[in-house]
């Protein structure tokens, strides 16, 4: 349910300029993402024989592909030019980027790029190189240069990557680490509690404050430098723990300014099979094998075993003889004996959650075990017969298919974990996380998420590139790390089976996981689904499935499963993965993808025709230069390329304002209002003083907003029509739900597990709180209409906690609890007009996640629901606005199947609920609504890949 603001191109690829620091503040994202940013730095990996390449008969002219935003080139190819051979493979990389700086325009390529992995095959070298600024490690800044060292001599034939040369941001920072750190928990905190209240955050509030405060940590990783513009100094903290709330695990990468202490990016990183529920972390309680030690002192050969795999076929099996417990245990000694002596091990997680496997490694696992070496029913059953036997499959296909030992290339450990579960019922998903693979336990439709060979591909895949082109996890290149995973999972499942390219389900992933149905019926995806830029590429939110990373991968998926029905499995392997290991980069998006592949086909040598054929394959999915341009919409734009992510949008009285950025979105920032007319130039609001201006909101007369700075929080006001800015108060809690009517000024403010509504009147020093500001009551999700407000309240009775929504007149300083019609367990926003207080209510957790649209006279009386969550296409409801004549709700149609229509839109209902229409047919995501007058909304829209500000004056009807 969570959702963002903004894109931002970065080094040729859209990237959000931060994700949300709650859950339901709006905005949405293209590009990037983020997994690992480093590999270890200086390395130098074992040399392994090149595989046999036909060369080409003549070498191709040399090709400059101009970076984006950087005077850097993205891609050099097709040339022979003579560097130093008797220095290292990085020094003479560097010394030839030095040599050529009319083309690459790296002024000091020796201070500013620091060696981070070099590969050797045969005599091909290919080193990836660290950018820094002045010593501070750039986000994504990574550059390759591939050579050919023989004979005594050396050549560079290419160069590609991210080189950002208009870095000129300081590196010293105005935020301790300290404060950065707390900022960073306390906005995973504010994002985790969303836009609703719960009766599950009333869970042990009687002196539970410090048990809550612990449930989340942070750790700074150091300051890197985000290159947006003059780039972005920022502190890097990893934020654990769980949700205070759900107990759901929390693993999440936070960015916080250096400057302003404002997060400006924010991501999960976990690379999952499919879309997860949630982000997945836990508390180590020992620390996980080494990946360049064996996982045990015996130094005994393996031994061959057996096991029957859930599909009935019965397979040979490397295992190990553990004499003290006179017991075989699946540890594979037999495939790294020669190079590191490390291990594929297969281990028992049955009964663990998710929780305690994500990201850390859990205490007290042991390997599955058997005391015949032929492995029984049991292991059978939980899917550890197919987990081993598919690691030992997946590494032989990359060692003898492309001279790679192990995922890192140099014989690291590889650890499957099987049988995990979440909050002890079955898990239907598998991921990586950095160290191994976890597979989940299956459940009555499917099989233990092992059981299929291109599963176990996939996991393993992410991996190889997380070593590789460690493409970041988000927006595109996040669905392009998903597409890569995905391909070679499938190659090495169909390569294995025998099937024919041409079979109709040669193209599904995880099809032989399906119990009772058919595979075309459970299979995660199609590589063969034809889908394009041109009509499935979804612009959506880092917090919808962190950029679209499942959503549109089968789009590159399908240019490359494309080429390997058309060139052959051999080849295409090739190529593809030629591309990944030496081409691409961190931050790379589709279109930088295409040029990989291409400039990776002509470094082998392909024919004329054969090259034809790639080109096709990528343009019959619509990858092809500014394929971004060709995305329409149907609704009105009043302010482009919003770059501000997770702030909102709010309008009132024919005015709208928002925040937003330069165009780099490299500048803290700033609020700007406009007419909905479109009609003028839209006015700046606050001032450009370094600090994060955000959250701003407006009744059409005056501007009011949260100003982010090193040291504290304020809330400033201005006239539309000009005049000075007035700080009207000093929060020392983060804030959210700014509104104003005539002075009023209403916010919520968040401390650790504490929400409070309140309000300021036009004079007042402090605010008032309308729940009394104690630890057992919370309210949030404020509004305002006509002198009187609405909220959400969880408060004690003699019964339990209780859930409801309250009107307060603040002429009156009365407050009112609105009729329930059941027993609400969440609240959603809260909406109110001259006659009715509107909410989102789900009083049924088993569904999911449908909400009812609920409505009240002001007195609290005549209560119904006008759009009931037990409706057939009642909506998951994530944010709601109303004017005098509609509600607007923010939904999605429920279903487990990413597409379309289980993104979140706009849909406008009429206060008594006799129709409902959608207010955009545009495609993507569509967030923070704000109603105008009448029928009209003003909203954020990622459909064109950009996060754009829009409007429509009255609904677009059903969308067909």
């Amino acid at each position: 349910m969570t959702t963002f603001t903004a894109y931002q191109h970065v080094g040729g690829v859209r990237t959000v300029r931060r994700l949300s620091s709650r859950t339901q503040r709006p905005g949405i994202t293209r590009g990037t993402g983020l997994a690992a940013l480093l590999g270890a730095a200086g390395l130098l990996l074992t040399a392994i024989p090149a595989q046999a390449v036909t060369p080409p008969t003549a070498a191709p002219p040399g090709d400059v592909l101009p970076g984006a935003e950087t005077a850097t080139p993205s891609l050099v190819d097709g040339i022979r030019e003579a560097a130093d051979a008797k220095a290292s493979p990085a020094d003479a990389a560097r010394g030839h980027l030095a040599a050529k700086k009319s083309r690459y325009k790296i002024a000091e390529a020796r201070r500013d790029l620091t060696p981070l992995q070099t590969v050797k095959h045969g005599a091909e070298e290919t080193v990836r190189l660290q950018q820094k600024h002045h010593g501070i490690p750039v986000f994504g800044g990574q550059y390759v240069v591939r050579m050919e060292s023989k004979g005594g001599k050396r050549v560079v034939t290419g160069t590609s990557g991210k080189y950002f040369t208009g870095l000129k941001t300081g590196t010293t920072a105005s935020v301790g680490e300290d404060t950065a750190v707390r900022r960073a928990v306390s906005a995973t905190a504010a994002r985790l509690g969303g836009k609703t209240l719960s009766k599950a955050d009333a869970v042990h509030r009687k002196g539970a404050k410090s048990a809550k405060a612990a449930a989340l940590s942070g750790t700074a990783g150091g300051l890197v430098v985000i290159p947006r513009g003059e780039g972005v100094l920022a502190y890097h903290v990893t934020v654990r723990g769980t949700n205070p709330s759900t107990g759901e695990p929390v693993l999440q990468q936070v960015y916080i300014d250096a400057h302003a202490g404002f997060p400006v990016l924010q991501f999960s990183g976990i690379k999952t099979l499919t879309a997860p529920n949630a982000a997945a972390s836990g508390t180590a309680a020992k620390a996980a094998p080494k990946a360049g030690a064996p996982a045990e002192d015996d130094p005994a050969a393996g031994v061959k075993g057996t096991g029957v795999k859930l599909d009935g076929a019965k397979v040979g099996l490397d295992v190990r003889l553990d004499t003290a417990a006179n017991q075989y245990v699946m540890i594979d000694s037999s495939r790294m004996t020669a190079t590191t002596k490390n291990t594929l091990t297969t281990w028992d997680a049955r009964g663990r959650d998710v929780s305690e496997v994500s990201g850390v490694w859990p205490g007290g696992l042991k390997e599955f075990a058997d005391p015949a070496k032929d492995f029984g029913k049991g292991a059978t059953e939980a899917g550890a017969v197919d987990a081993h036997w598919a690691a030992g499959q997946v590494y032989d296909y990359y060692r003898k298919n492309h001279a790679r030992d192990s995922l890192d290339g140099r014989g690291m450990t590889i650890n499957s974990l099987v049988g995990v579960t979440e909050f002890g019922s079955p898990y239907v998903n598998a991921f990586w996380d950095g160290q191994k693979m976890v597979y989940g336990s299956g459940d009555e439709e499917y099989k233990p998420l092992s059981a299929d060979l291109d599963v176990v591909g996939h996991e393993m895949t992410h991996g190889v590139v997380e070593n590789t082109a460690n493409l970041v996890y988000a927006g595109q290149s996040g669905a392009m790390n998903e597409a890569l995973a995905d391909y070679f999972g499938n190659a090495i499942d169909t390569a294995a089976s025998g099937t024919a390219m041409d079979d109709p389900d040669s193209g599904l992933v995880g099809e032989d996981l399906c119990r009772t149905t058919k595979p075309r019926a459970c299979a995660f995806r199609n590589l063969n689904d034809g889908a394009s830029t041109s009509k499935n590429f979804l612009g959506v939110a880092f917090g919808t499935d962190n950029g679209g990373v499942h959503l549109n991968s089968t789009i590159f998926s399908g240019a490359l499963w494309d080429l390997r029905q058309d060139v052959g499995g051999e080849l295409a392997d090739r190529i593809v993965y030629k591309a990944l290991s030496e081409y691409m980069t961190p931050l790379d998006g589709f279109t930088d993808g295409r040029n990989a592949v291409l400039a990776a086909a002509k470094d082998l040598g392909i024919t004329a025709h054969q090259l034809n054929v790639v080109k096709r394959s990528f343009n019959a999915h619509g990858i092809v230069p500014g394929w971004e341009d060709a995305l329409g919409v149907d609704s009105d734009q009043l302010l482009g390329k919003v770059n501000t992510a997770g702030t909102g949008a709010q309008a009132g009285g024919d005015w709208w304002t928002v925040s937003q950025s330069n165009d780099e979105g490299s500048e803290p920032y700033s609020v700007y209002a406009g007419r909905i007319d479109g009609k003028g130039a839209p006015k700046l609001m606050s001032p450009n003083d370094g600090r994060y201006h955000v959250y701003p909101a407006t009744d059409g007369k005056t501007v009011v907003w949260a100003a982010y700075g090193a040291t504290s929080l304020d809330i400033l006001s201005r006239p539309i029509a000009g005049g000075p800015i007035k700080k009207l108060y000093t929060s020392t809690s983060d804030i959210s739900g700014l509104r104003v009517e005539n002075g009023v000024v209403v916010f919520e403010t968040l401390g650790f597990f504490e929400r409070h509504v309140q309000y300021l009147r036009s004079g007042d020093r402090q605010p008032t709180t309308v729940d009394g500001g104690g630890f057992e009551i919370l309210t949030a999700l404020p509004s305002i209409k006509n002198g009187k407000l609405a909220y959400a309240k969880l408060y004690p009775t003699s019964a339990g906690y209780k859930l409801g929504v309250e009107v307060y007149d603040l002429k009156t300083a009365k407050a009112t609890l609105t009729e329930q019609l059941g027993e609400p367990e969440v609240l959603g926003q809260t909406g109110i007009n001259s006659s009715y207080v509107f909410s989102l209510v789900d009083e049924n957790l088993a569904d999911d996640g449908q909400m009812s649209v609920r409505r009240s006279d002001l007195d609290g009386t005549g209560t119904v629901d006008i759009s009931p969550e037990r409706k057939p296409g009642a909506l998951i409801s994530s944010d709601l606005t109303s004017s005098e004549e509609a509600v607007t709700v923010n939904g999605a149609l429920p279903g487990t199947a990413l597409r379309n229509e289980s993104l979140p839109k706009l849909w406008q209902l009429t206060t008594n609920g006799s129709r409902r229409e959608r207010v955009s047919c545009n495609r993507g995501e569509q967030v923070s609504p704000a109603a105008v007058s009448g029928r009209q909304v003003v909203w954020i829209d990622g459909t064109t890949g950009w996060t754009d500000l829009v409007t429509r004056d009255r609904p677009a009807g059903l969308c067909g």
